[in-house]
């Protein structure tokens, strides 16, 4: 689920929330009013404001993580243009191994991309071995080969 999408549901819960905590203060109120006679002084009024104040912090706290979420969407296209900034560093035998890695929707065993790029199998690690140093794959171990993740 997309930060947006959590951020709009979040606003939501928050709404609602607030809709029930008015219309239970609403009712509360006219409760105390007509068993209470004391007026003012009573206990129950200070109880009232208690718990309005407690849920109006929950809604609050509710709406600001939801604000944060609606827009922290920026944050991630931020860090994919960092990303498309380093694939400019690569050289072509890099990319390349990329592309296969892509093809594969993001995950290959190390083997296959020796059999389809073509190269051998010390230019595939060393490769790879690049590209998991710039943190844009990561390799785990699978029997006698590895399995290479894009990130």
């Amino acid at each position: 689920m997309k930060n947006k999408q959590v951020g709009i549901i979040l606003m939501s819960v928050a709404m609602l929330i607030g809709f029930i905590v008015y219309s239970f203060n609403k009712a509360l109120k006219d409760i105390v009013n007509t068993s209470c006679s004391h007026g003012s002084e009573c206990a129950m009024w200070g109880t009232i404001e208690l718990q309005t104040n407690i849920s109006t912090g929950l809604i609050i706290f509710i709406l600001s993580m939801s604000i944060y979420f609606f827009f922290s969407e920026k944050f991630e296209k931020k860090s994919e243009n960092n990303y498309s900034h380093l694939l400019k560093k690569l050289n072509g035998n890099e990319k390349i191994l990329l592309d296969k890695i892509k093809e594969a929707e993001g995950t290959i065993f190390q083997s296959e991309l020796v059999d389809k790029t073509e190269f051998n199998k010390v230019k595939v690690t060393r490769i790879l071995d690049r590209l998991e140093g710039l943190k844009i794959i990561e390799r785990k171990r699978r029997g006698m080969t590895n399995v290479v993740i894009l990130k």
